[in-house]
């Protein structure tokens, strides 16, 4: 050995893994998450507005576009489905039915969908800021919120030309409105964990939300379902228990069937809070995986 090596200090262990004090944990317990979501509210906006413009920039239509999806369905729908099926509608006319049901269906559908792959798609700057990372999924749903509020204005022309006005208990409509977000948001905080380490769920999303337009009461009523199995039904999808309860207070002049919302909120609570330990319990090896 020679006097220049004696001098060196000896060589340090390098951990297998970092110290305790410098891994990524999250602040305060999972009732603390909307308090934290709320504090971040502003670069939620931030990432949507980013969004929205990247969407429709130099776009010739625009916001069009967010019309464009849902009206062509009900068209396609309203031919086909009023040729070959015998559809219960109360009386109500077949676009305005379809067309309910669709604006919901596209904003859960859509919010799933690019919500989904927010992690996967922007991983370099999730890495970068320090934030709950459920801003990422949350952008998304607020942008595709924009778009089903854009899409809702149809329905007045609809109404119009239909010559059918909206119910008086309509406001009612608020319940399942409320509902409908919190089960998106648990929906779409789940896949979006899930997506980053099972990347084939990608692929699988379009095709399982095709399957479940038609396996919801979108194109038909909750009459098509048999009586004694819509409960079960309404449990296991909660779209179904919502989309009726909007039917029933904005075209037939019904409040909610509140045994169907209040199950679907039961499962919708239950994904939320599953969601959302889901998503802090995964989200620790996001860089890990990306």
């Amino acid at each position: 050995m020679t006097d220049t090596d004696a001098s060196l200090p000896p060589a340090r262990e390098i951990p297998d893994e970092p110290p305790e004090e410098l891994r990524f944990q999250r602040e305060g317990a999972l009732a603390s998450a909307p308090g934290e979501i709320w504090r971040a509210r502003l670069l939620i906006r931030a990432l949507a507005e980013r969004e929205l413009r990247a969407l429709y920039k130099q776009a010739a239509l625009g916001v069009a576009w967010a019309v464009l999806a849902p009206v062509t369905l009900m068209i396609v729908f309203t031919i086909v489905f009023q040729r070959v099926a015998d559809i219960n509608t109360r009386g109500v006319p077949y676009a305005l039915f379809s067309y309910i049901g669709l604006v919901p269906w596209n904003f859960f559908a859509g919010s799933v969908t690019t919500g989904g792959m927010s992690l996967v798609n922007q991983m370099t700057l999730v890495n970068k800021l320090n934030c709950p990372r459920e801003v990422f999924p949350l952008a998304y749903v607020v942008v595709t919120a924009v778009n089903a509020v854009i899409a809702t204005g149809v329905l007045i022309i609809l109404f119009a030309v239909n010559g059918y006005a909206p119910r008086l208990t309509t406001p009612l409509a608020i319940v399942p409105l409320v509902v409908m977000v919190l089960f998106t948001v648990a929906v779409t905080l789940f896949v979006s964990s899930i997506t980053v380490y099972l990347r084939d769920l990608r692929h699988a999303l379009p095709i399982l939300l095709q399957l479940g337009l038609f396996a919801t009461p979108v194109v038909y009523g909750m009459d098509a379902i048999p009586t004694g199995l819509q409960p079960w039904y309404a449990l296991a999808n909660p779209m179904a228990g919502i989309i009726d309860a909007f039917r029933q207070t904005v075209l037939f002049g019904n409040a909610p069937n509140w045994t169907l919302l209040g199950l679907s909120s039961v499962t919708t609570l239950v994904l939320l809070v599953t969601g959302l330990k889901l998503f802090r319990r995964l989200e620790m090896g996001f860089a890990d995986v990306a």
